[in-house]
């Protein structure tokens, strides 16, 4: 039986200061011990990406970026390629966070170029999907979700999707205080792996989904006990070491069939 590694990352958003990132990098590093039968990995904002690289180096930790340009160089002005990212040691990097679909207009089409962009420099891309309040009332969750992958699948086929991660994020329990049951992200999870699986089921088995909307220590463990959530991407929760690691530790006790 494939047994896929949890996965717990941290997306800080537009937060914190200088200072704080440091405190919460260093923080992170000494309460989560080297060793550790899950991954984790933090999504600073670009400014303090530097810093956090200089904290975590060399360590079990990892980091990336919020967000990528689906250019590779140019005169794209405030945008940051993948291989800056990669210059500065970045593992991984989010793509298509609802947030940026949202504000910044980011078509299913532009994501899936942003996705290509960070596994031509070697990154880990997590593609973030997920419905409205309005879209699941409507019943079009799935159809909504899928155009989000298929998109993917039309840059760089189910291969290259498989090299990357999925997250997903129902728009109505992002920063609402609102959170899918357990039941209700499996329920779009065994989606989201079923049809993956009508392409190949072998990179269907083996690719983690992650669930992101209001995720904290008081319901990772029953989401991440469900049998296709596979870890999660942790907004407000991840901002504290005390709140990041209640999250860390039901991964922690899963990893070890506790």
């Amino acid at each position: 039986m494939l047994v896929r590694k949890l996965l717990v990352a941290g997306n800080w958003k537009m937060n914190g200061s200088i200072q704080s990132a440091s405190s919460l990098a260093s923080g992170l590093l000494s309460a989560i011990r080297d060793g550790i039968g899950y991954d984790v990995v933090v999504f600073p904002p670009f400014v303090h990406l530097p810093m956090v690289a200089h904290r975590l180096q060399g360590s079990h930790l990892q980091w990336g970026g919020q967000n990528v340009s689906a250019h590779s160089k140019g005169a794209f002005t405030s945008e940051i390629s993948a291989g800056m990212l990669k210059e500065l040691g970045c593992q991984w990097v989010l793509a298509g966070h609802s947030e940026c679909r949202h504000y910044g207009q980011e078509s299913n089409e532009l994501v899936a170029k942003k996705f290509a962009q960070a596994l031509g420099q070697g990154l880990m891309p997590v593609l973030c999907v997920g419905e409205t309040y309005e879209q699941r009332e409507s019943a079009e969750t799935e159809a909504i979700i899928w155009s989000q992958i298929d998109a993917v699948l039309t840059e760089v086929g189910v291969a290259g999707l498989g090299q990357g991660v999925i997250a997903y994020e129902p728009v109505w329990a992002i920063g609402t205080g609102l959170t899918a049951t357990a039941e209700q992200a499996q329920e779009v999870h065994q989606f989201i792996r079923s049809h993956l699986a009508v392409k190949d089921d072998i990179i269907a088995r083996r690719m983690r989904l992650l669930y992101g909307g209001s995720c904290n220590g008081s319901n990772a463990e029953a989401l991440f006990s469900m049998p296709d959530v596979d870890g999660g991407l942790i907004g407000g929760a991840s901002l504290t070491v005390e709140d990041f690691m209640a999250v860390c530790q039901k991964a922690d006790k899963l990893s070890k069939g506790e």
